[in-house]
C-alpha cells in the first residue's frame, strides 16, 4: 500500500480517486499516515500514488492501488468453545478437542478471544502453527474479521476459545468485548461449557439461563466438564428431550486431575512449562474420541456462514530491517500475529534469548522485548551481565526499542533486589495483587517513535509487579473514568506496563519499521 517513506522524505503527493473527485495533498510522512487512516474508513474506492524521494533524487516507492469498499468472502469451518464463568474448564476442553482433531491429521486452526497470551500458547503447542487473538476492544469489527479469515482460511477447522463466561464483557454489565459479541459478530457457531462436578438437574437451569438470557446467542451444543458417564448419559437424555432443536448435548470430559493444567498470579502455567505437557494432551485427546462428539462438532463447524471482511493491507518495503526478538521462559508475552505484520512488511525477525546468549544479535536495527516473567528468572537475567550491558550500550546508542510489561522490568534498574539493565530509573517491585489491570486506551502526550501526540492505541496491563517511574509519555484512560500517566517514549523508545496488538493502529507497526530503517541505514550493516 505504502512504498519506503522516510524522516528524507521531501515530497508525498496523493491522489483520490473517489466519486470523480480528487485531491492533491503535499505534507511529511507521519501526516501523511493520519490522513492515510482517514481515507481508509471511506467506503468508496480509493487509488494512491506516492511519489517519495531520497537525497539522491531517486524515487523510494511505487504505485499502489487499495480498494476499499469490496468485501470477500472466506469460508471458514469455525466453532467457539465458550464458558458459563472462568474456572468452568473451557480450555481443558478446547485443548482436548484440538489434539483430538490434529490426530485425526486435520488441518486445524485456533484462536483465543480477548487480550490472552498463555491459552494461545497451548493452542500453538498443539496444532504447531501459530494462535490468533481476536479482540472486539483492540480491533473495528472489518479487522477482527479479516485476522480470522488470515488466520483460518486454509484450515479444515478453527477452533475459537471463548473468555471469562460467555456474556462476559468490560466491566460488571456489559458484554462488550466478550465471547458472546464474537460469536454475534463472526457469526460463529457456539458450543458452551459447563463445569458439572456436584450437579444435575441444575446443569439445564443453566442452559435455559444462557438460552434465555439474549435470543440472539448462537449456542448450538453443550459439554459437560467433570461429568461421570452415567450422569452425562441421563442429562443428555433429558437435554434432547427438554431443548429439542435449540441445543444438542455434544458430550462430556470426566475428572482428569492427572492432566489439571497448574495456575499462578497471571494465569495458567505457561506451556513450555508444563511437565510432561505432550502425555496430558494425548490423555486428553484420547478421551476426547471416546466422551466428546467429535463428528457433531466439525457438522456444526461446517455449517458456519461465511466471514465477509475487507482486507487489512499494510505496506511492503522494499528495504529490509533485522529486529531482535526476546523469545525464552522469561520473554514469552507476543501477539504473533503482530509480529508478522512487521515480517509482512520486510522484517527479519531474530530471536534471541536475554537468559541464555551473552549479547544481542549482531547487525539488527530494532529490538522488541516482550512481556512474561522476568520476576520469575531475575536472578538469571542479573547475572548475565554481559547481556545487560550489551542492551544498554545498544539502547544508548539509539536503537530502537518497543519494552512492553516484562520487557519494561527489564530496563529498569532492579526486579526486586537483582540488578537489570539500568537503562531507565527506578525498581520494580511485587504488589501482591493485580495493579492497573484491564483494557486501556493509550494516548500520547507528545511525538515518539510510534506516533505523535495525540494519536492513540487500545491496550491492556496484567501486572501484579509495580515501579517507582511508570513514565509520563502516555495517559492511559480506561472507561470507567480512571485514568493515569505511563510510559516513556522517546523518538527511539517505547517502554512501558501496557501492553498492545499492532492491528489495533497499525501506523504504529510502520512507525515502528522506519524507525529501525533509519537506524539501519545510519550504521554499517
Amino acid at each position: 500500500m505504502l512504498g519506503l517513506m522516510s524522516p528524507r522524505v521531501r515530497e508525498a503527493y496523493a491522489w483520490l480517486g473517489c466519486r470523480k473527485t480528487a485531491a492533491t495533498v503535499i505534507m511529511d510522512c507521519r501526516s501523511f499516515l493520519c490522513f492515510l487512516q482517514k481515507i481508509l474508513s471511506l467506503t468508496a474506492p480509493v487509488s494512491l500514488r506516492i511519489n517519495c524521494y531520497g537525497e539522491n533524487q531517486k524515487p523510494i516507492s511505487r504505485w499502489e492501488t487499495v480498494k476499499k469498499g469490496e468485501a470477500m468472502e472466506y469460508q471458514i469451518p469455525r466453532i467457539v468453545i465458550a464458558g458459563t464463568n472462568s474456572g468452568c474448564g473451557k480450555t481443558t476442553v478446547t485443548c482436548a478437542i484440538l489434539q483430538a482433531l490434529v490426530n485425526r491429521q486435520l488441518k486445524v486452526g485456533a484462536f483465543k478471544c480477548g487480550p490472552d497470551y498463555i491459552d494461545p500458547m497451548f493452542h500453538s503447542q498443539i496444532i504447531g502453527a501459530k494462535s490468533a487473538n481476536l479482540d472486539l476492544f483492540f480491533f473495528p469489527e472489518n479487522t477482527l474479521k479479516y485476522l480470522l479469515a488470515k488466520n483460518g482460511g486454509d484450515r479444515e477447522i478453527s477452533i475459537i476459545e471463548g473468555v471469562m463466561g460467555f456474556y462476559d464483557g468490560m466491566g460488571l454489565t456489559t458484554t462488550r468485548a466478550s465471547t458472546y459479541e464474537l460469536a454475534r459478530i463472526t457469526r460463529s457457531p457456539v458450543v458452551l461449557v459447563i463445569g458439572a462436578k456436584g450437579a444435575s438437574l441444575s446443569v439445564l437451569a443453566g442452559i435455559q439461563g444462557f438460552l434465555n438470557f439474549s435470543p440472539d446467542n448462537r449456542i448450538w451444543g453443550v459439554i459437560l466438564n467433570e461429568s461421570t458417564a452415567k450422569t452425562y448419559e441421563v442429562l443428555a437424555a433429558e437435554i434432547r428431550k427438554r431443548f429439542a432443536g435449540k441445543v444438542r448435548p455434544l458430550g462430556f470430559l470426566p475428572p482428569l486431575p492427572q492432566c489439571r493444567l497448574e495456575s499462578r498470579h497471571l494465569g495458567l502455567v505457561t506451556a513450555a512449562e508444563v511437565e510432561n505437557l505432550r502425555e496430558k494432551l494425548q490423555m486428553l485427546a484420547k478421551q476426547a474420541e471416546q466422551s466428546i462428539d467429535l463428528d457433531g462438532l466439525l457438522e456444526l463447524a461446517r455449517g458456519a456462514p461465511p466471514v465477509s471482511c475487507e482486507t487489512v493491507k499494510l505496506p511492503r518495503y522494499r528495504e529490509t530491517v533485522r529486529i531482535a526478538v526476546a523469545r525464552d521462559k522469561a520473554f514469552c508475552f507476543y501477539y504473533e500475529d503482530s509480529l508478522e505484520a512487521l515480517a509482512e512488511m520486510g522484517a527479519e525477525l531474530v530471536p534471541f534469548s536475554p537468559l541464555r546468549d551473552p549479547v544481542l544479535p549482531p547487525c539488527i536495527h530494532g529490538l522488541y522485548l516482550g512481556g512474561g516473567y522476568p520476576e520469575l528468572y531475575a536472578r538469571e537475567l542479573s547475572e548475565n551481565r554481559s547481556m545487560l550491558a550489551s542492551v544498554r550500550r545498544a539502547l544508548e546508542q539509539g536503537l530502537p526499542c518497543i519494552a512492553e510489561c516484562g520487557g519494561f522490568m527489564y530496563l529498569t534498574e532492579a526486579i526486586g533486589d537483582c540488578p537489570m539493565v539500568g537503562f531507565l530509573p527506578g525498581r520494580s517491585y511485587d504488589t501482591g495483587r493485580l495493579t492497573r489491570f484491564g483494557y486501556v486506551r493509550l494516548t500520547a502526550k507528545e511525538d515518539t517513535m510510534l506516533c505523535q501526540a495525540g494519536e492513540e492505541i487500545c491496550g491492556h496491563e496484567f501486572h501484579h509487579w509495580d515501579t517507582d517511574y511508570p513514565g509520563s509519555s502516555f495517559v492511559a484512560y480506561k472507561d470507567s473514568g480512571q485514568s493515569w500517566d505511563c510510559v516513556f517514549a522517546t523518538k527511539h523508545l517505547y517502554a512501558g506496563y501496557p501492553h498492545f496488538h499492532f492491528y489495533a493502529n497499525p501506523v504504529f507497526a510502520i512507525n515502528f519499521y522506519e524507525t529501525c530503517l533509519k537506524e539501519k541505514r545510519n550504521r554499517d550493516c
